[in-house]
Formats: C-alpha cells, structure tokens, sequence
C-alpha cells in the first residue's frame, strides 16, 4: 500500500522537464499560481494519530513525499528540519522523495542522516542528457542508502556513461503527460532498459506519456492508458542479470 504526503505545494520551474509541469496545469484550472509555495493542511501527515492513539498511517506504508512541490525547494528550508523530525519517527514507514534539486540536498540534513535513514529512498529526477550529466554525479556523491532515478518525463536518449551501476537500487522511465506532451521515443525506453540489464539494475517503464514514437509512428494515449499500455509492453526488468 502507498499514500501521498504534499507537506508543501508550489515550485519554480528549473529545466526542461518542468515546461509542462502538471502541477501548473492541473492548478490552472482553479486560477491557482503554481510558483507561491505553501504549507499544506496534510503537513504532519505521517505523525497524525487517531482518537485511539494509533497513528492515522498505518505502520508498513510506502509514503510518495512531496509530488506536487521538491523537497529540497530552497522557499522550503525553514520547514525541512521538522520535516526531516517525522520521517524519522516514522521508521515504520517507506518514504520515496523525488527531486530535481538534488544540489540542494545537504541544505537541513538531519545531524544523524551518517550514509542515509533505511527506510529513506531519494529519487533524482532527469529528463535528458544535459540533467543527466549535471544532477547524476552529484547524486552518486552524496551519502544516501537508497538511490532511485526518476526519467520522468523523458525527453531524449540517455547515455549514463559509466555511471549507472550498483549505487542505483532501480530506474523508472516515462513519457510526459498533458495536451502539450512532448514525444517519447520507444528506441529511448528500450536503450535505458538496455544499459540497466548490461548492469544488473532494475528497470521499471511507468508510463507511455501522451505521445509515444515506436517503429516512427507517434501513438496518442489518454491518460487513463498511460500506465497500463507501459505495463503491457512487458519490458520491466527485475535485476536479475541475464
């Protein structure tokens, strides 16, 4: 079982994978301004209890942190330490934390986070080959147990040149979403998949995105298929090496 847990909402765009950002378009139907960051009601989501006592998330969740803002938003510093409080109370829980700041991580970082919490996995998210370069080094660096690489939303074909081995617990790729989604090539998905095997990595295909390019025809898929038709594609790879 999974719960989302937006302690804060609102972010500033920081490279190409934001141009389409579905918080800015899913905020846009309500007038909402997507860059005006906020604390959110669901901020001490994991430490609510209920009447009885018992904590409101149960014990064994895998908690998805901050989809709708980074965690490591610098409009957020002054609220990361106590953020940082709760997962660690919650060492019952799994929490997965995606961010395109991965530069900022050290920024709050609990005193006795050593070589990262176990039940803590951080998610670097790149987009093409530019962040890739950029973002993946610095993530390899710093001291984290659980390393994840979010290609979401994939623009391009990427060349981890080395970098991709047993640091990386597993991959996941999609394509982008929305009306204005740019093209996701299936030569790409299947490349990532490709170097993954060569290393033994995990690789999950999350999503198509709304605009797939396979054998040179581009496919529309409505959102309501985009998972399924990536899981149907049967490409998900477990890490066993082969």
């Amino acid at each position: 079982m999974s719960v989302s847990w937006n302690l804060w909402h609102g972010c500033r765009k920081i490279s190409e994978g934001c141009r389409h950002c579905y918080v800015y378009r899913r905020d846009s139907l309500y007038g909402k301004d997507s860059s005006v960051v906020a604390r959110t009601a669901a901020f001490d989501l994991p430490v609510k209890r209920k009447r009885n006592g018992d904590y409101r998330v149960p014990s064994g969740e895998q908690v998805y942190t901050c989809f709708t803002s980074d965690f490591f938003l610098a409009e957020a510093d002054e609220w990361r330490s106590e953020a940082w409080d709760m997962i660690r109370e919650r060492s019952d829980l799994s929490f997965v934390i995606p961010t395109k700041r991965i530069d900022r991580f050290g920024v709050a970082l609990p005193a006795d986070w050593g070589d990262g919490y176990p039940h803590v996995a951080i998610a670097c998210t790149i987009e093409n080959q530019e962040q890739l370069d950029r973002r993946l080094p610095i993530f390899k660096a710093l001291p984290i147990r659980h390393r994840l690489l979010f290609c979401e939303p994939l623009l391009g074909p990427l060349d981890f040149h080395g970098l991709l081995d047993s640091d990386i617990d597993e991959v996941t790729v999609g394509g982008e979403s929305g009306s204005e989604a740019r093209v996701c090539d299936y030569d790409w998905v299947l490349d990532i998949r490709r170097q993954c095997v060569e290393q033994g990595i995990p690789f999950n295909f999350h999503q198509t995105g709304a605009r797939l390019r396979k054998d040179g025809r581009i496919y529309r898929i409505r959102r309501e298929f985009q998972h399924t038709q990536a899981r149907r594609a049967g490409i998900d790879y477990d890490g066993t090496r082969r």
